[in-house]
């Protein structure tokens, strides 16, 4: 994998702490920042290419689902105006804003968590060799892209490079604790659920999501069990399977609101998916780009800031 390019510039009154595929993480005194940048990942590789606005749609629309999922758990996050940042931070306002976000600590849970509503991606493979999906069992004679009978959860392990490893339930438990695993599954699936539904009612259908959890201190000594938070994003084109739900045809892949158009380019130009990626020409960065700004506005109902 290339490695990732550096952000912008580097802030002032706050340390480097990682620079991932698309966010940069800061600690900024007892709090972190992340910035969401514009790159773009195809097949686990950095483009030097960028798609502009996606970093703040990736931002904006975790902020507007972290708010609307608080009844269900609560959230790292603390603000996303940099004017409320801490003081050595706002007068980089235009760095941050629209695309920042300030976060409380965690411990990370060391899975992911998937929710899947429809037969697609890695499941649909695993599916056609087992019949399975992650250890649970599914009916026969599905088709690629078909809504499953009831939401599932598939645990992931988290990889540093390359793709998620999908595993069983139990064997989740093995790695963080079954009550842990057993309450982020009942989580993962209420916020599958809530997030599903509002987006059925905005013309999009969620596939599957992938959600990321954090734990913090326990403060009682008596209580055994971990809290935890969601961390992360939530319920965004670069987190989620998206499909418009006018063209929804289950049998095959469907049309999305995420990376198609680079993928789709990528593998036209016969890029064999090693480092460096090719340029990408400026109709595929607009599309790509109109496409994360339609998935925001549908799902939030306003354009984005």
């Amino acid at each position: 994998m290339s490695p990732p390019p550096i952000f912008e510039t580097t802030l002032r009154g706050a340390t480097p702490l990682n620079r991932g595929k698309v966010r940069d993480l800061y600690a900024v005194d007892d709090h972190l920042l992340i910035v969401a940048t514009d790159r773009i990942s195809a097949y686990d590789v950095v483009l030097d290419s960028v798609i502009p606005d996606k970093g703040k749609v990736l931002t904006q629309l975790s902020a507007f689902w972290f708010a609307r999922t608080g009844h269900i758990v609560p959230n790292h996050m603390v603000s996303t105006d940099p004017a409320s940042y801490p003081a050595a931070l706002r007068d980089q306002h235009a760095l941050l804003a629209g695309r920042s976000m300030l976060v409380r600590r965690t411990k990370p849970v060391l899975i992911e968590c998937v929710a899947r509503g429809y037969l697609s991606g890695s499941g649909w493979k695993e599916y056609r060799e087992t019949g399975r999906v992650c250890g649970i069992e599914l009916p026969s004679g599905l088709r690629e892209s078909e809504r499953l009978p009831e939401p599932i959860f598939t645990p992931a392990t988290k990889a540093e490079t390359g793709h998620d490893v999908n595993i069983s339930e139990n064997e989740a438990a093995d790695l963080v604790g079954r009550d842990l695993v057993t309450r982020l599954r009942d989580v993962t699936l209420a916020l599958y659920a809530h997030g599903a539904a509002h987006a059925e009612s905005c013309g999009i259908i969620v596939a599957d999501t992938k959600f990321e959890f954090g734990l913090l201190p326990n403060d009682d000594p008596g209580d055994d069990a971990e809290s935890f938070i969601l961390i992360d994003e939530a319920l965004t084109p670069d987190s989620s399977r998206f499909w418009p739900a006018d063209r929804y045809a289950p049998g095959g892949p469907q049309p999305s609101f995420d990376k198609q158009y680079v993928r789709d380019h990528l593998d036209a130009v016969g890029w064999d998916r090693q480092p460096p990626a090719p340029a990408l020409p400026a109709a595929v960065v607009d599309g790509t780009r109109a496409k994360y700004r339609e998935a925001y506005r549908l799902l939030a109902g306003r354009e984005l800031d």
